[in-house]
């Protein structure tokens, strides 16, 4: 089992856009593997290569019970029905904001052996497959916030001890944070 580093808000291979898997040999199932074994700990739902320093496009996700990972995943399909609620990231770590997200959402890519798959879901595992698309379309879910919201968050990211040096940071907590990475019960 490889548990990978997470990368956190700051480093540039999170706002690139990544690039489309090509080959699958082992250094493709290498990633897939270590993708799955990172987002198999409490708390996740969701995690893009980019978020542990690869550009490649593959996420992997464990929503509910539904464990697996996506190569090459595009979104094919949102309902125009909205979900709001409190979304955050493993690279932006203990911060919460409101985020509105389509209610359902369809990704289509392909699996390990090059062959067609398709992921869909409601409310959380939507939500997680338009962000970790989002990740690997070199966007932050902080960027879809409102105006009022996202200069919160980036006064927030400034001020938390996971950012600035740890001598330098303000002792401020936030007071959002919440045991999933999509929301959930505080």
């Amino acid at each position: 089992m490889t548990m990978r580093p997470i990368v956190r808000f700051g480093d540039p291979v999170l706002v690139t856009r990544t690039t489309p898997v090509t080959r699958f040999d082992q250094h493709t199932k290498a990633l897939v593997r270590d993708l799955l074994d990172t987002v198999d700990a409490p708390g996740r739902a969701g995690l893009a290569a980019t978020q542990i320093g690869v550009g490649l496009r593959v996420f992997s996700y464990n929503v509910e019970g539904r464990i697996g990972y996506v190569i090459n995943p595009r979104i094919t399909r949102t309902s125009d029905e909205t979900q709001d609620g409190e979304e955050g990231c493993l690279s932006v770590p203990e911060l919460w904001y409101p985020t509105r997200r389509a209610q359902h959402a369809v990704v289509t890519g392909v699996d390990l052996r090059n062959e067609p798959v398709t992921v869909e879901g409601t409310g959380l595992m939507a939500r997680c497959l338009q962000h970790e698309t989002d990740h690997l379309d070199g966007m932050l879910y902080i960027e879809r916030l409102d105006a009022e919201n996202r200069k919160h968050a980036m006064r927030d990211i400034r001020r938390s001890s996971w950012f600035l040096p740890t001598e330098t940071a303000p002792a401020t907590p936030t007071g959002n944070a919440l045991p999933s990475a999509f929301g959930g019960a505080r």
